[in-house]
């Protein structure tokens, strides 16, 4: 029998190691890495080709969402499976505009993870039981219509996107250079282009915009976490 091939994407290293314990228990899957950000589980991808990869929302360096896009240009073939704490529709919208197949939340057993993973590398999507009763039928519909359409971008480039993240989470232009490997003045060219494409003007405006994308979370939900 051949297994399934999984890739866990979580900052959390205790989530992480749980999950690959979990796991490892069924027959028919196999977890070949782990990553802990976005930026290295798009590099992953392009080294182990998993089948199936289970990837968290909020991270640092490059979101989850993000890494959905990236990962779907590299190897499309490959099905993504959110694993997230949050419970608003509209990240379930932000993510299957992005092209993840399903949407688990973090308190879900592991049978139905396990049931999740099975179903989006059949090609199907699958949604946890609290999403099922939050959407109505029509607009379960829908949701599923965006994960099969080619997945929506915001009109922003990926590194764009990589520093608008890194900018709402309060980097100064020389730490986000350092970041990325790339230099200060190419950072606040990015970010004259963020403003300009998306009618924002400071930094305050562009955190706004990108706790509304999803792509950081808001203070209180990272106090939290």
């Amino acid at each position: 029998m051949k297994r399934i091939t999984v890739l866990l994407v979580e900052d959390h290293r205790i989530v992480r190691e749980g999950l690959h314990k979990l796991l490892e228990l069924e027959d028919d899957l196999e977890v070949v890495g782990e990553a802990q950000d976005g930026r290295q589980a798009v590099a992953m991808v392009k080294k182990l080709r998993p089948a199936v990869v289970v990837m968290d929302i909020a991270m640092s360096l490059l979101n989850g969402l993000e890494a959905v896009r990236q990962i779907l240009k590299i190897v499309p073939s490959t099905k993504i499976l959110i694993l997230s704490a949050h419970t608003d529709g509209a990240y379930v919208k932000n993510a299957t505009d992005s092209g993840a197949m399903g949407f688990l939340l973090k308190h879900t057993s592991a049978h139905v993870l396990s049931k999740g993973i099975r179903e989006v590398n059949k090609g199907n999507t699958f949604f946890c039981p609290f999403f099922a009763k939050l959407f109505p039928k029509r607009e379960r519909k829908s949701l599923d219509r965006a994960v099969r359409s080619k997945p929506r971008n915001l009109g922003l480039t990926s590194r764009e996107i990589e520093v608008l993240q890194l900018t709402a989470e309060g980097k100064a232009n020389k730490e986000t250079a350092l970041e990325l490997g790339i230099g200060i003045k190419t950072v606040e060219k990015h970010r004259e282009h963020l403003m300009a494409k998306l009618d924002i003007h400071g930094i305050a405006g562009l955190t706004r915009y990108a706790i509304s994308a999803g792509i950081i979370e808001s203070s209180a939900q990272l106090t939290i976490i």
